[in-house]
């Protein structure tokens, strides 16, 4: 007991404050056991699944079993041969959906077997080999000289001049950008990224006339055949005043109009080539490439885009995305690729309007009278061709006041 009167006691919470207690987050296993059996109603009866270690069966229900001290729900998969395995639904992280071929055609495993075993090695193996290829690629790319070019700044800016429209801040950041990779001796991997009808387009052009004007060839990849005419039909008008020839390789090309164009490509008379994955066969040939524009990149393969690559390490590349793929944007936070953002849109936009709905007469016919008052078009996506007859009348009775036809491929 202490007696001196002029002694105080400060406690350590008084000196130091409060601490602040951390409590441990802990996963709860099994927890939320209804969601995930909720979640399993997707699965039909027979339907192919895969297990991480054991490869792929046949999904075939839940069942309850009941042993010493427990009572619980479990995944009935079947194998080969009739095996069965019973997979708790707390181990759910062990199940996935089979993506692979169509379920008739999905295979089934047998287990206790090296089947699976030796497809997860060889998988892991492929990819391997691909990331080491695409890291050869890039090392390649970065440690070689490019192609410096000296931009005529006069013809240039007549160039830009004819653009009816005015550049968006981000899109004249982009410009620049693109502009100093040109005249950088690093080889171009840049990703443009932005909305449709933000402008991407324009930058590929100023890009292809900046690589065009100094002699070199530039060629552009698209991923269908109808855009292959529509940014044909634009790069020739928008070149048409310059001495610069823009040719298209597609299907739509007769046999000897591909051949026209392969033989003026390998001797340097075209200078702006649009195309398909055509482009990318082993029959093109170019005299004097130097930049490669690639559009809406997630339409390409992996392979298909570091083919590209490998053709010419010092080859300029400009990619144009409205949706990059994660690898992109993975690439691009990793310094491998730069990335420019066009997400301001054009002066006088108009949003698109996004509307999710069950199918509604009324709402039909509504929005269908909006857009044939305004003068417009209408075009109906539907997702079944012996159907499609019967859409198509049906439509045509809800609005008679149009001229309703359908078209499938």
């Amino acid at each position: 007991m202490l007696t001196e009167s002029d002694l105080t006691v400060i406690t350590e919470t008084q000196i130091y404050g409060q601490r602040a207690i951390q409590k441990r987050r802990r996963k709860k296993r099994g927890a939320d056991a209804d969601a995930i059996v909720n979640n399993l109603t997707d699965l039909t009866i027979g339907a192919p699944v895969v297990h991480i270690d054991h490869g792929v069966g046949r999904y075939q229900g839940l069942v309850k079993l009941s042993g010493d001290g427990y009572d619980a729900e479990f995944l009935l998969l079947e194998y080969a041969g009739s095996d069965k395995l019973y997979v708790p639904v707390a181990s759910l992280e062990l199940i996935s959906r089979y993506t692979g071929a169509s379920a008739e055609n999905a295979p089934l495993h047998k287990l206790g077997s090296e089947q699976w075993a030796k497809a997860r090695k060889k998988a892991a193996k492929q990819a391997r080999d691909v990331a080491v290829e695409l890291l050869d690629i890039h090392a390649r790319r970065a440690a070689v000289q490019g192609r410096s070019y000296l931009i005529d700044e006069n013809e240039y800016a007549s160039f830009c001049n004819s653009f009816p429209f005015e550049e968006t801040p981000d899109q004249e950041t982009a410009i620049k950008a693109v502009l100093d990779d040109l005249r950088s001796p690093q080889p171009m991997d840049r990703v443009v990224c932005g909305d449709v009808g933000f402008g991407k387009t324009e930058v590929a052009m100023r890009a292809a006339f900046a690589v065009a004007n100094t002699g070199k060839q530039v060629g552009i990849l698209v991923p269908t055949t109808l855009l292959a005419q529509q940014h044909f039909q634009n790069f020739t008008d928008r070149f048409a005043d310059w001495p610069i020839k823009v040719a298209c390789l597609s299907r739509f090309n007769t046999a000897k109009q591909q051949k026209e164009v392969l033989d003026n490509l390998s001797n340097g008379k075209v200078d702006i080539v649009i195309g398909t994955h055509k482009l990318l066969q082993k029959t093109v040939k170019f005299a004097d490439l130097g930049l490669i524009i690639v559009d809406e990149e997630h339409r390409f393969g992996v392979k298909h885009k570091e083919y590209i690559k490998s053709m010419r390490a010092e080859v300029d590349i400009l990619t144009l995305t409205a949706t990059p793929i994660p690898r992109t944007l993975n690439m691009s936070l990793a310094g491998i690729r730069d990335l420019s953002i066009i997400s301001t849109p054009p002066m006088q936009r108009h949003s698109i309007n996004t509307f999710v709905t069950q199918w509604n007469d009324a709402l039909i016919v509504e929005a269908c009278q909006r857009e044939l008052k305004r003068g417009g078009q209408i075009y109906v996506l539907h997702n079944e061709v012996k159907t499609i007859e019967k859409i198509t009348q049906d439509i045509q009775a809800l609005v008679p006041e149009a001229r309703v036809e359908f078209a499938h491929g």
